[in-house]
């Protein structure tokens, strides 16, 4: 999905909502186990509930790989009816890789090649290692890397914040300047979360045009009104995403349904931020 396609889906949609699909079968409903397919069955349930509201899905691949052989197959299924839907959305491999660059190369393939078991938009990848660890993800056309830049976990403050003694910056601000070698705004997206939205100011005026996901909004903390009082810009900028807050609104027969009513709830509020920009 190129930017303007999915400039002109949000657009439509009046949302920039990313449904994270964390499946755990620990949390999936007791009704759907007895398949074989409980994990397809609840995504699938999950993204017919809330694709009139959401732009983009977030596979985390932890979930998948954890159950082995029969967890990718699940997720190849998820893929696949993604990718067998009118409604084009855009979809991101939330797997940080990240590694010196060959082995970057076959991470990259695996996840973002067209002709791939995958063939994800976009992958989450961690940029401790440098450009040679990045610069593998960039090179299918039409293809995303979301670089770590500023978590929202507690940890982040451990690495993220320290501070260069002859500039003054924080080592991702250091992390967002120099990665602007490395891609574009037509391919590089930011990870920010929305437990850090006071630094969004700082963070947009290092890359005022480029895209920021932005997990923790629901069930992490996270103030959509903060978010978007920094972080929005002309194009919006933004994919925001809620997994627990969305996908565990009910373990009952009627997950979906409730799924689909907070998705609707953040598309509201996220129709009314962009109202207040006239996108």
């Amino acid at each position: 999905m190129t930017r303007q396609e999915l400039i002109a889906s949000i657009r439509r949609k009046k949302s920039f909502l990313c449904v994270g699909l964390d499946t755990d079968l620990k949390k999936v409903p007791q009704h759907l186990l007895d398949s074989e397919d409980a994990i397809f069955n609840f995504n699938k349930a999950i993204i017919d509930a809330t694709i009139p509201y959401a732009v983009a899905y977030k596979p985390n691949l932890a979930f998948y790989e954890s159950a082995g052989i029969k967890g990718l197959i699940q997720l190849k299924k998820t893929m696949d009816y993604l990718h067998s839907l009118d409604d084009k959305v855009f979809t991101i491999a939330d797997a940080k890789r990240g590694d010196i660059g060959n082995t970057s190369q076959q991470y990259a393939k695996a996840f973002l090649d067209p002709q791939g078991d995958f063939g994800f938009d976009s992958i989450t990848v961690a940029p401790y290692m440098g450009e040679d660890s990045v610069t593998p993800f960039t090179v299918y056309e039409g293809k995303w890397v979301i670089l770590l830049a500023l978590t929202s976990n507690k940890g982040a403050f451990d690495f993220q914040f320290i501070e260069d003694k002859e500039s003054s910056k924080h080592l991702f601000e250091k992390v967002l300047e120099t990665s602007r070698k490395w891609g574009n705004d037509d391919n590089m997206m930011y990870v920010v979360g929305a437990t850090k939205a006071d630094m969004l100011e700082t963070i947009r005026g290092i890359v005022p045009d480029a895209f920021l996901l932005v997990p923790g909004v629901g069930a992490q903390g996270g103030s959509l009104s903060e978010v978007c009082k920094y972080g929005i810009n002309k194009d919006c900028g933004l994919l925001v995403n809620s997994s627990r807050g969305i996908i565990y609104a009910s373990n009952g027969e009627d997950f979906a349904q409730r799924a689909a009513e907070e998705a609707h709830k953040l598309q509201q509020q996220m129709a009314a931020e962009l109202e207040k920009i006239a996108f």
